[in-house]
């Protein structure tokens, strides 16, 4: 009989894919049902609401227990969203335990005063933080500790503070990434990534995408030395990333995602059965005894954002769905407002660069093919 395993996110494509990669079944629950994540799936069911980009309790809870009841699957997986809600973590579904860290754990490393109180004891270089509003706020990021994807960071001068929040020295340095695994004493290193930080509306650090492997042993050795004290001084299990500006060839950190992340599309191939496999057994304490293995060149992905109010016609959809550079597929003649994300784009090649540059190209193509509002109307 074939495992089956419950994957929830904000989106939760890539985890349903990583599961059939690992040979088994997934029922998927997130916010917009695309069309690869419900090919990718068993069953899916609606968590949330697109427009606030939040999960529902209500909904979360109905669609765990009715997977219990509907399937013999070995457990629930938690993606992206739950910073905004630890609490959702300890949602109870008989028979349905949850294979990551437990909402207490991700409070503890998404909790300001705790995290980076705990790196500064440990010896770990971070940008200056203030629990509270800094007399002058040039100079200054406010960030809320509920939040991910960069949404939850704006100037200072431009927030009012308000429960979560923090203020964070703004630091020089690339945005960057490190994808690992940990089984709550050890990590095992999957790949760096540099991060596409870009501004949208008036946010200017939206993450957009990633590309990898950074291939920089320096930079790997000491992220790998900073692993080695975070991992067992906040208990850390499963696939799990860690964001950091690298600045001289130094690692300032800035925070830590506890559960699988979004760059792990970039290095499915990593160990034999991917990378969800690798989180399942990591969980149990079992880390790869061989290193990962990562294919010739670069791999990148870019998140392709509505440039204005818009919908998604019948046409492009149907081009979307053949293309193998496009992925999270809307559905024929979903409205889209400004901001809102239409798919997301994946390109390869031998440079940073060239990478970057030919996502930027496809998702120009996506951009330029969007109906406006107003003419489908007419």
């Amino acid at each position: 009989m074939s495992t089956t395993v419950v994957v929830a996110s904000l989106s939760a494509r890539l985890l349903a894919e990583s599961a059939r990669q690992a040979g088994w079944q997934a029922i998927a629950l997130d916010l917009f049902g695309d069309a690869d994540t419900r090919r990718a799936s068993l069953r899916w069911h609606r968590i949330g609401d697109p427009g606030t980009c939040t999960i529902e309790p209500a909904l979360l809870r109905h669609a765990l227990q009715r997977a219990a009841r509907e399937s013999d699957a070995i457990g629930w997986i938690a993606g992206s969203g739950f910073e905004a809600a630890p609490e959702l973590l300890e949602t109870q579904a008989p028979g349905l335990p949850l294979l990551g860290m437990a909402g207490a754990a991700l409070r503890r490393v998404r909790e300001p005063d705790f995290f980076f109180a705990r790196l500064d004891a440990l010896g770990l270089r971070h940008p200056e933080v203030a629990l509270q509003a800094p007399f002058g706020t040039e100079g200054w990021l406010a960030k809320s500790a509920r939040g991910c994807g960069g949404w939850q960071v704006r100037p200072a001068r431009d927030s009012a503070g308000g429960a979560h929040v923090y203020w964070q020295r703004e630091q020089a340095g690339e945005p960057m990434s490190a994808l690992f695994l940990a089984d709550g004493a050890r990590a095992r290193l999957v790949a760096l990534n540099r991060l596409v930080v870009r501004p949208l509306g008036g946010l200017p650090y939206v993450y957009a995408g990633a590309v990898g492997p950074v291939r920089d042993d320096a930079l790997a050795r000491e992220l790998e030395r900073m692993l080695a004290a975070l991992v067992p001084a906040f208990g850390l299990r499963g696939l799990a990333s860690l964001d950091f500006l690298a600045h001289a060839g130094q690692p300032w950190l800035l925070e830590l995602n506890a559960r699988p992340s979004a760059t792990m599309a970039l290095h499915e191939r990593a160990w034999p059965g991917g990378l969800l496999r690798a989180h399942v057994h990591a969980l149990r304490g079992e880390l790869p005894a061989a290193p990962p293995t990562h294919p010739v060149g670069l791999r990148g992905s870019l998140t392709v954002f509505a440039e204005r109010e818009c919908r998604v016609g019948l046409a492009l959809a149907a081009e979307l769905a053949q293309s193998p550079h496009c992925h999270d597929l809307p559905a024929p003649g979903l409205r889209l407002r400004r901001g809102e994300p239409v798919c997301t784009v994946s390109a390869g090649g031998t440079t940073g660069e060239a990478v970057l540059a030919e996502l930027d190209a496809r998702a120009r193509q996506v951009l330029q093919r969007l109906s406006p509002c107003e003419e489908l109307a007419a």
